[in-house]
Formats: structure tokens, C-alpha cells, sequence
């Protein structure tokens, strides 16, 4: 008896076994009896009643779309061969006939025509092996598959390796799926580890319906079990399925090996050019002699992508050695270019055009310090140049001052804001020292110099204010551009004190932001913001304008116009010293490019630092367009305003990139 080749984790050998009145698992139409999948070399007569499928049986275990051969990839194909492809399931199932045109090469790519016969019938034999790929997936292991070539069918024709003159070349595939098999005695268990042995709890119920992916995910779940025990080594070390025929059951059998409990070793740093290795070894916090965590790991890669100057980074583990299981590990690192030139726009119907560009040298001083430069220029359109809206900003960061959670930034800006209720000219220097509580909380606190040169109704005043500015984030969001769940937020407080009027304020804000999802494919999601703010000031007049709580605008209530929504004096707007916002998005994906979104945004600002509810709230209604592109989606929102005050537009036009919140 000749076994039939196989291979599992790239090692091949014979599998033919006998066991009774069970049958090969999966059978190929032909005089090849059984193909073993994803290996063409492998082909072979399989002339037995019965087969066990081990462990190493089938790398084409499990369903994974993929390409097809170079030359179709290839952007010019030598001597392209065409054909017509169709596919016929004996039982007529439509729903599962549309999967496999899904998963078939032959169909999906008749477009794109294989380069001459060879390549032809190498597409088909790689197609073979997806469809037996997807029939596994589907729980499915009795099928036959068969296909033609020009009515040859393909096993000839790769013996032939010719086909007949006609073009194009008809392509038959018929497939007889077969029937569903399901979960019979399934066993769990581990030399080590103290894994569960119970099959539902790796979701191989008896019963359910034998996907092969629902045994890969099971071995993967068991191997992430492990390894977050302290178990790097962590493998399985058989698989053992047996399909039987006569009564439609798989039993499967899953071994894992735990391997020896280890500690975190010796950290040692390669690749770096400029970066100090010790550096690297600090932000990356491995705890040595520590019970080895997969998590530890995940933390400590995420760390050193946040410093944004490693274009890629490997976390080598080495062989356990020692009575202690010390597990050393390298850490490999590529260092990104240290120069950055970057540039972005805005545009919405009221505020015009904005541009913003920056300049940014990373690593300075070989231990993740960034030096930035930045300007922008906004109300672009709206505005003589004169009264245009500039800021220009330097700042500086250096991380781990205080260990590798905290960081140090300061900054100086000079800024020129010009909406309709004010213009002010402002220079600002801070300082900030910045600390990682978890992954999710960050809080920062500092000293701040504020100087403001303004006009508003109230005429032209400066003001010179010293401030303890402070900070706290939330963030579990699962996309920052894009969220689908989780929630943000944030709050904010100073303390100040303007040294040239002699007047003591107080400013505090908090904005929450959160997203839920109406499907599991995340195709809708609501999303909901609300922010509410105080300033505590002895009249609104003491506060700089440019402090002031005004509403309006894209970041705002979308409909009206930049910073228009707040009391007023003498119809002039002059901002409050209280602020209450509220947003609301139901978000549909119709397409994997396109979206649609349909919002409601109210607030209002108050003279007084408490809001007063007596007065209605200001309420904007639109709907947007998304595109979602690699770097997130682009963002077209319409809003009209049902309440529009003086110098509020009839409706808005806003464009950006990233959701609106």
C-alpha cells in the first residue's frame, strides 16, 4: 500500500492507515483517488478503503483565501490564454454555489487570462485545492471535485500537457459537496499547562457542524492559553482526525505540548544606528526573572512604536536554559528615517480653506527626543490676508524622564485668531510632564504662560495669564479614525491668574465620547459626544475672548457658523463662561469604500459659569458621505441649522479626513 504524501508545518510523510470501515476523508473525482491539498507535487494513486487523517495531514486544513501563481500578478502576461469558466453543484444549493464561485481562481479571475496552457492548468490544480479548502471549512469531507479542460479532464491534461486549438478553452467544474459532518468524540489534552479538557469550552462541541477552521482556532486558542501561562514553547504536538463515512461524524483528537514554564532572560537590543541600546531596553520595561507573559510583550511593543522612531520591531525569543527557565530575548529593531516633512488641509462652506505643514526631527539625541516645527494658516477665502488666521508652533518632547511612562514636552506657539466675534493675537509657552497610567489612561500636568492681545465688543483689552493646566484621557477605542466601539474621554482644568488685570479664573472641560455597534460586521454604529464646560471668572468680560466658551462650526454645532453660538452684546457674539454640547451619528457602511451618516448636533454657551436650561438650545441636522481609504475616511458632511442667528449660513459644507468625532 503506498501512503499518501503529506505535509503539515512543512513536514512531509506518508499518511495511509487502515481503520475498519472508515474512508478517507475527502475524495477528488479521478483516477488520482485523493489529492493532497496545497502540495501539486504530491499527487498520487491513494488505491485504500480507509485513511486516518494525523496531525501533520493537511496544510490545506482550513480555509484561507489566496492569490494565485506569479505570472497572474504579474502586470504583463506572455502569451495569455483565454477561457470561460463555469461551476456546477449537483446539489443546487445556491447559497453555497455563490461560496465557491467566491473561492474559485477559474471564475473569479477569467478576466485575467493565465499565461498559455501550463499556466492554465495550474490555475485549475491551485483551484482544486481551494475548493477542497472551502468544502473542509463548510464541514463538508465526502465531496468530489472535478474539473475539465476543454472536456479533458485535468488529470489527463496535466499528463497531456496539451489541450485542443479552441478558444476559448471551456472550463467545467462540477463539484458534489457531499454531506455535512459533525463533531462525534472529540478529545482535549496537554502534557503540562493544566488545560481544560472540555471541547466546548475550544468551541468542538459533539454535535455542531465539523468546520475545519473551528479545529484551527481551537488549536490557536490553545497554544495563546499556554504561551500566557508562562509556556513559550507552547505547541500542539498531534492532531488526530478521523472522518467516518458511514455516519457523517468527525472525531478529532488535539495534543499540545506546554514545554518548560519560563522567566524573561537576558534583554539584549540589536539594529539600532543612532538610538542608545539601553534606551530601548528601558522603554520596553521586560521585566527580568519575571514569569514570561505574551502580554508583557504586547505592552512593551507598543511602547516602542509609540516613540514613532522604529519603522519595525521583533521580539526574538531564545532556547530556555537554566534551572530558573531564563528565556533571553533580542530585541530587533529598524530605525525610521529621522527627517519628516508632512502637510494636511480643511475646508468647510464657512470657514474656508485651512492648510497646516510641519517639519519634525526625530530621535535628536539618540534617546526618542522629537523637535518639531509647525504652521498653519486658516479662513482661507473668507478673510483679506491681513485678517486670515495663522499659528506658529515649535515644540519639543523627550520621553522616560521620570522611568518609561513618563515624558516631558514643552512648547511655544504664537497663534492669530480671527472668527466673527473677535480677533486676538495670543502667544502661549507651556510645559508638561506626561504620565501612561495603563494603556488606556494618560494624564499630564504642567505651567502655563498665556499672553492675548484681543478685540471684541467689549473693545481691545491684553491680558497676561499664569496657569497649572492638567489633563486626564481615557481612550479604549478600537479605531482612533474610525471607531466602531469604546469610549473617550477626556478632562480638563487650570487654575489661573491674569497678572495684568489682577483677576483669578478657574477653567474646566469635559468631553465623553462613545460608539456601539448594531452588527457584528460593524456595519452600523451610533455614536454619541457630549461636552460641557465652566469657567469660573468674576464676568465674562475678565476672560480673554479667546478663552471663552463660543459654539458653532465643524468641531461644534455643524450648521452654523465658526464660533457663532453664545451670548451676545449689542448682536456681537462674546462668548460665555458656560458651554453644553451634544452629538449624535448613526454611521452605515453601504460598501468596503463607501459610507453614509445621518447627525444631529445641539449646544449652546452661557453668560453665567453654570448653564441656564432656560434657553433653548441650538440644534444643527445634516448627513455626510465616507470614504474610507487606508489612512481613514474621508469625511463630507452637510448640516443645516433649524435655529440660524445672525451671520449663520442657510447650510454648511464640512470636509476632512477621520470621522467627525
Amino acid at each position: 500500500m503506498k501512503g499518501l504524501p503529506s505535509c503539515f508545518s512543512g513536514l512531509c510523510r506518508s499518511a495511509g492507515r487502515t481503520a475498519g470501515k472508515r474512508l478517507a476523508a475527502f475524495k477528488v473525482a479521478g483516477p488520482l483517488g485523493v489529492l493532497r491539498p496545497a502540495i501539486v507535487a504530491s499527487l498520487v494513486l491513494f488505491p485504500v478503503s480507509a485513511a486516518v487523517i494525523p496531525a501533520y495531514a493537511f496544510e490545506i486544513f482550513g480555509w484561507k483565501p489566496f492569490g494565485g501563481s506569479e505570472e497572474e500578478e504579474g502586470e504583463a502576461v506572455p502569451n495569455p490564454l483565454p477561457y470561460e469558466a463555469e461551476i456546477a453543484v449537483s446539489t443546487g444549493d445556491e447559497e453555497l454555489t455563490k461560496d465557491l464561485k467566491s473561492a474559485s481562481l477559474l471564475i473569479q479571475q477569467q478576466d485575467k487570462p493565465p499565461s498559455g496552457e501550463a499556466g492554465l492548468i495550474s490555475r485549475a490544480l491551485s483551484d482544486r485545492e481551494r475548493l477542497v479548502a472551502k468544502l473542509y471549512a463548510d464541514g463538508r469531507y465526502g465531496g468530489t471535485v472535478s474539473i475539465t479542460l476543454a472536456g479533458i479532464p485535468l488529470e489527463t491534461a496535466l499528463e497531456l500537457s496539451d489541450l485542443p486549438d479552441t478558444r476559448p478553452i471551456k472550463v467545467a467544474i462540477l463539484i458534489n459537496p457531499g454531506p455535512v459532518f459533525t463533531f462525534g468524540n472529540v478529545s482535549v489534552s496537554s502534557t503540562g499547562g493544566d488545560l481544560s479538557t472540555d471541547p466546548s469550552f475550544w468551541g468542538l462541541a459533539p454535535g455542531d457542524v465539523a468546520g475545519s477552521g473551528k479545529i484551527l482556532s481551537a488549536e490557536g486558542r490553545i497554544v495563546s492559553v499556554l504561551r500566557g501561562r508562562g509556556y513559550p514553547k507552547a505547541k500542539i504536538a498531534e492532531r488526530r482526525i478521523t472522518a467516518d463515512h458511514s455516519t457523517n461524524k468527525l472525531d478529532v483528537r488535539l495534543v499540545a505540548d506546554a514545554g518548560p514554564r519560563a522567566r524573561f532572560g537576558t534583554v539584549s537590543v540589536n539594529g539600532t544606528e543612532v538610538t542608545e541600546p539601553g534606551f530601548v531596553k528601558q522603554q520596553a520595561m521586560l521585566p527580568e526573572g519575571g514569569i514570561y507573559s505574551p502580554e508583557d510583550i504586547a505592552r512593551a511593543r507598543k511602547r516602542l512604536n509609540d516613540l514613532g522612531i522604529f519603522s519595525s520591531i521583533r521580539f526574538v525569543e531564545g532556547d530556555i536554559a537554566g534551572p530558573d527557565g531564563n528565556l533571553p530575548i533580542t530585541i530587533e529593531v529598524s530605525e525610521r528615517k529621522r527627517h519628516v516633512i508632512g502637510a494636511g488641509a480643511s475646508w468647510s462652506s464657512t470657514e474656508g480653506f485651512g492648510v497646516e505643514a510641519y517639519w519634525r526631527r526625530r530621535n535628536l539625541f539618540g534617546r526618542g527626543e522629537l523637535l518639531s516645527v509647525e504652521g498653519s494658516i486658516g479662513r482661507i477665502g473668507t478673510e483679506s490676508f491681513e485678517n486670515q488666521e495663522y499659528s506658529a508652533r515649535i515644540a519639543f518632547e523627550k520621553p522616560g524622564v521620570f522611568g518609561p511612562l513618563t515624558s516631558f514636552s514643552t512648547s511655544l506657539e504664537a497663534r492669530q485668531e480671527n472668527p466673527d466675534a473677535y480677533k486676538s493675537r495670543t502667544v502661549t509657552y507651556n510645559a508638561f510632564l506626561n504620565r501612561e497610567f495603563s494603556e488606556k489612561l494618560k494624564g499630564r500636568a504642567g505651567a502655563e504662560v498665556f499672553f492675548a492681545d484681543e478685540e471684541d465688543a467689549f473693545g481691545d483689552d491684553e491680558y497676561l495669564l499664569v496657569g497649572l493646566p492638567a489633563d486626564l484621557v481615557f481612550d479604549n477605542r478600537d479605531d482612533k479614525l474610525n471607531p466602531s466601539k469604546g469610549v473617550f474621554a477626556a478632562v480638563f482644568g487650570e487654575p489661573a491668574y491674569d497678572t495684568l488685570n489682577s483677576n483669578a479664573m478657574g477653567f474646566i472641560k469635559g468631553t465623553v465620547s462613545s460608539y456601539y455597534a448594531l452588527d457584528q460586521a460593524n456595519r452600523f454604529i451610533l455614536a454619541g459626544r457630549v461636552s460641557v464646560g465652566s469657567i469660573l471668572a468674576p464676568s465674562v468680560e475678565s476672560v480673554p475672548a479667546s478663552r471663552r466658551f463660543i459654539a458653532g462650526g465643524g468641531g461644534s454645532i455643524r450648521g452654523y457658523a465658526y464660533r457663532n453660538v453664545g451670548p451676545r452684546v449689542d448682536g456681537e457674539v462674546v462668548g460665555g463662561r458656560s458651554l453644553v454640547e451634544l452629538s449624535g451619528e448613526v454611521r452605515v457602511r453601504v460598501t468596503e469604500t463607501i459610507g453614509i451618516v445621518g447627525f444631529v448636533d445641539a449646544g449652546n454657551a452661557y453668560e453665567d459659569s453654570v448653564p441656564d436650561f432656560s434657553e433653548e438650545l441650538k440644534v444643527g441636522v445634516g448627513a455626510g458621505l465616507r470614504y474610507f481609504t487606508p489612512i481613514g475616511p474621508l469625511r463630507i458632511d452637510a448640516a443645516i441649522p433649524l435655529d440660524p442667528g445672525n451671520d449663520d449660513p442657510d447650510f454648511a459644507l464640512y470636509v476632512g479626513l477621520s470621522q467627525a468625532f
